[in-house]
């Protein structure tokens, strides 16, 4: 398959899923490509067939709005698809994708990343036992198939997720062992102005929190996990005071929800030469974007949480603007949606990120003897040689010990590696700058990506003379 398109879109999340829907609407032809069998991201994830009768909550009614407003567009939504390379073709981009296990090639004029943010968990002692998920997998587990990650669960994490997953793991009929949270009670107090901006979400976390109290859910506030105990599966979860530095409460359970933010996916945007900045109130290093989506890279553009975390509302104004200025760009006559909305939503995103950023007492909490990168089984120790040895970038960290080249391409440890080279080397954390991905984007099948061939294909070189 060979297609051309006027726009691809990489990614149906509410950015992506918005940027889509408003590009069509001016006429042009756009495919919107996504790894999930349904549009909707991890934030509006559509449940599986066997519970679509159980009850909507405000994340399955705006994922299934927006499903609903794709299927009846001229949208041609391409579901199941993994895109593992970009790259510029003379004019147009060129997208590699993997299909119904077929190895694929689109081509488009300009191309809009919409490709979100991933999970990250400061790693402790134990963090790798099984028993242990990411808040974010988590309330994957609760939207798409209402599932519980165990029978009694301990939930920490930084921001509003924690409150979010523990108040779900009651609704669903399981127990919450303890809330164990690095934030204060003045870290939310200082970030209330940005919220009363938006009451509505306010309101909805205030009823959290009066479920959770109301329950007696012990709420440690200023904590953190220090130690998951168990060999083959959770048994108990040992806590620290941060401030103090003495131990908490130990609490039993069988599972543990564990993160400490959002980090946006920066891997295509910076192949693709768009330049990146460290903003800790975005989530990390994030890429130069205006508000509606323009980079310096020519027709390409970028939205939503891939920009920086700004939460789903953001994401979704940002789409529908970056839609708006593509499809103007292309000679397209299409609305100005005014940015004063996502500016409001903006904010309060920001507040909800700042609570997420990751506090120097919590880092003190990986040992040496901790994992940082699970698919080579690396301790923090093994990386620490490998910067004494001279490794002083992310790069130098990979070619050395391989962190970084497993299956997840180093998004679960690139973030604390570039921490702790910051730490051993004094400089500041914006001075490491990620590793430099290179294609494939996503671990892709050898076969897959080489596609069908003949032998009637190949070059055969002429006999040597004799």
């Amino acid at each position: 398959m060979s297609d051309h398109f006027d726009i691809a879109i990489v990614g149906a999340g509410p950015a992506g899923g918005n940027a889509a829907l408003t590009a069509a609407q001016s006429g042009l032809r756009v495919v919107l490509l996504d790894e999930q069998p349904a549009a909707g991201g991890q934030v509006w994830r559509g449940k599986s067939p066997s519970i679509l009768s159980a009850p909507m909550t405000p994340e399955t009614k705006a994922g299934n709005d927006l499903r609903h407003a794709i299927d009846q567009s001229q949208i041609n939504h391409m579901s199941g698809t993994r895109v593992w390379d970009i790259r510029r073709d003379g004019d147009k981009w060129s997208l590699q994708i993997l299909c119904d296990a077929q190895s694929l090639q689109i081509t488009a004029t300009s191309v809009i990343l919409a490709t979100g943010a991933r999970e990250y968990v400061q790693p402790v002692t134990g963090w790798t036992t099984p028993g242990v998920i990411g808040l974010a997998g988590a309330t994957a587990l609760f939207k798409q198939s209402l599932s519980l990650p165990g029978d009694k669960t301990v939930v920490s994490g930084t921001g509003p997720l924690v409150f979010f997953v523990a108040s779900e793991i009651r609704r669903l009929g399981g127990t919450v062992a303890a809330i164990v949270t690095p934030n204060t009670r003045a870290d939310w107090a200082r970030a209330l102005p940005s919220m009363l901006q938006h009451p509505k979400l306010l309101a909805r976390g205030g009823v959290w929190m009066a479920d959770l109290m109301l329950a007696g859910v012990p709420i440690l506030w200023g904590h953190a996990v220090s130690k998951v105990c168990g060999d083959d599966h959770v048994t108990s979860v040992q806590t620290q005071a941060l401030e103090s530095d003495k131990q908490g409460p130990i609490f039993e359970a069988d599972s543990l929800c564990l993160g400490h933010g959002l980090i946006p996916q920066i891997e295509a945007a910076q192949m693709l030469g768009v330049p990146i900045h460290h903003d800790p109130a975005l989530g990390g290093w994030v890429p130069d974007v205006s508000p509606d989506g323009v980079t310096p890279v020519k027709n390409l553009y970028l939205c939503g949480d891939g920009c920086g975390i700004r939460g789903a509302l953001a994401a979704g104004l940002q789409g529908t603007l970056t839609g708006a200025r593509v499809a103007r760009d292309l000679g397209k006559t299409a609305p100005a949606p005014s940015i004063r909305a996502w500016q409001r939503a903006a904010g309060f995103g920001k507040a909800m990120t700042g609570l997420s950023i990751v506090k120097p007492k919590l880092e003190a909490l990986t040992s040496d003897d901790t994992i940082l990168c699970r698919c080579e089984s690396l301790k923090r120790s093994d990386i620490r040689a490998e910067i004494t040895t001279g490794a002083k970038s992310t790069n130098a960290v990979k070619s050395g010990r391989r962190a970084g080249m497993g299956p997840c391409g180093g998004k679960y440890c690139q973030t604390v590696i570039a921490a702790l080279i910051a730490k051993e080397t004094g400089k500041p954390i914006g001075a490491i700058p990620p590793s430099t991905p290179r294609p494939p984007l996503r671990p892709v099948p050898l076969g897959q990506a080489a596609g069908d061939f003949h032998y009637d294909d190949l070059p055969i070189p002429k006999p040597a003379p004799l």
